[in-house]
C-alpha cells in the first residue's frame, strides 16, 4: 500500500464538466444521493479537484504528468479516483443580533460577516481508500480558500469528523438527516395550502432573509435551486410580509428539501407540509438539532432517522444564525 507521503506529491488536476461520469461515479460508490444535476450545478459555482488512477495498479503511480486532461487520462485504465470541491459564497453584511421567533428559543450568536467556501464530495473510490487521497485533496482546497481569504466551512458525517479535526477544523452545531419513503398524495391536501410559489418579485426578499441565518451570500444556489424543483420553492407571508422559505432539489435515491429558512416553528410546519403534500417519491432533509421541536410531525409522516451530521469551521467563528436555520441545503451545498 501507498504511504502518505507518496500520496503528498501524486498530482492534482481540476475538474471539469467532461468529469461529470467519473463524479457521479465516486457518489454512487459512497451511496450519496448527488445526481449528475448536483455535480453539474455544483462545478458551475465552485472548483473542484481530482486525483487520477489506473485501475489496474495497486500502488499509486510515481512521476506522472500533473498536466493529465479531463477524464483521467494518465495511462491505461485510468479512471477518476479522488475527488473534492469548494463552493465560495461572498461575505454579505450581518447584523450584529438575530430574533428567533417563537418555537425556536432564545436568540444566538450571529457570526462574523465574511466570506466563506463550502469544502464538499471529498470522495475517494472504495479501491483506492487509506492512502491519502482525500487528505491531499483536502489540502488542496484549503490552500486555495487561504489564497482567497474564504473561511472555510463543512459538514461532516462521524465518519470524516475525526479527519477534521485534525486539519483544525472545530464543531459548530449539529443536524440529522431523516427519509420518507415513497407514499400516495391527498389531493385535498394539496389543493389547501398554506404557503405559495415563490415568484421572480420575491427573490430580493428571499435573499435578504437568507443571508443573516447563512452568514453568507448564497443567491446564486438559490436561484439554481428553484430552478430544479419548482414545487418545492415556497414562500410564507405574514402581514404581506415573507417569514420563511423552503428550497428542494432531485436527487438520485431521493428528493432533498433545503434549505429552510423561518422566523418560527409555525411558519416551518407550514412550509414543510405544503411541499410534502406536493411530492409522492422518497425525500429526506437535514434538520438542524435546534429544531428538534418539529420531529414529532416529521415521524408522524413517516420519517426515519438516517445519521448525524456536524456543521465545522476552520480559524473563524461560524458563519450566520443557526436560529433561523431549520433545514440545510444539504451537507455538500450548505
Amino acid at each position: 500500500m501507498a504511504s502518505t507521503e507518496s500520496a503528498a506529491t501524486i498530482p492534482v488536476r481540476a475538474l471539469t464538466e467532461s468529469d461529470l461520469r467519473g463524479c457521479l461515479a465516486l457518489s454512487r460508490a459512497a451511496n450519496w444521493n448527488q445526481n449528475e444535476a448536483d455535480w453539474r450545478m455544483m462545478l458551475a459555482l465552485g472548483r473542484g479537484w481530482g486525483i487520477d488512477l489506473d485501475v489496474d495498479s495497486p500502488v499509486l503511480p510515481a512521476g506522472s504528468d500533473s498536466r493529465a486532461g479531463p477524464g483521467g487520462a494518465v495511462g491505461r485504465g485510468a479512471v477518476l479516483a479522488a475527488s473534492a470541491l469548494v463552493i465560495p459564497y461572498p461575505a454579505v453584511p450581518v447584523a450584529a443580533a438575530s430574533s428567533a421567533g417563537p418555537g425556536f428559543g432564545a436568540p444566538s450568536r450571529v457570526g462574523a460577516a465574511t466570506g466563506c467556501a463550502w469544502v464538499s464530495m471529498v470522495l475517494v473510490l472504495p479501491q483506492f481508500r487509506r492512502r491519502g487521497l482525500a487528505s491531499r485533496l483536502l489540502r488542496e482546497a484549503l490552500a486555495c480558500l487561504r489564497d482567497q481569504g474564504l473561511v472555510p466551512v463543512l459538514d461532516a458525517t462521524p465518519a470524516g469528523y475525526p479527519v477534521y479535526i485534525q486539519e483544525g477544523f472545530e464543531p459548530a452545531w449539529g443536524f440529522r438527516r431523516y427519509r420518507r419513503s415513497a407514499v400516495s398524495l391527498d389531493p385535498d391536501a394539496a389543493a389547501a395550502p398554506q404557503t405559495r410559489c415563490i415568484g421572480e418579485d420575491d427573490w430580493p426578499a428571499v435573499l435578504a432573509l437568507d443571508a443573516p441565518a447563512f452568514g453568507a451570500d448564497r443567491g446564486r444556489l438559490l436561484r439554481a435551486l428553484g430552478r430544479r424543483m419548482p414545487v418545492a420553492a415556497r414562500v410564507a407571508e405574514e402581514g404581506g410580509r415573507i417569514t420563511g422559505f423552503i428550497l428542494g432539489r432531485d436527487g438520485l435515491d431521493a428528493c432533498q428539501l433545503g434549505p429552510l429558512i423561518a422566523r418560527d416553528a409555525a411558519t416551518a410546519q407550514v412550509l414543510i407540509d405544503d411541499v410534502l403534500d406536493r411530492v409522492a417519491g422518497p425525500v429526506q432533509i437535514d434538520l438542524a438539532d435546534r429544531h428538534l421541536v418539529l420531529l414529532e410531525g416529521l415521524v408522524a409522516r413517516g420519517f426515519l432517522l438516517q445519521r448525524p451530521f456536524t456543521r465545522m469551521v476552520k480559524d473563524a467563528p461560524a458563519p450566520g444564525d443557526p436560529a433561523q436555520v431549520v433545514l440545510v441545503a444539504g451537507p455538500e451545498l450548505g
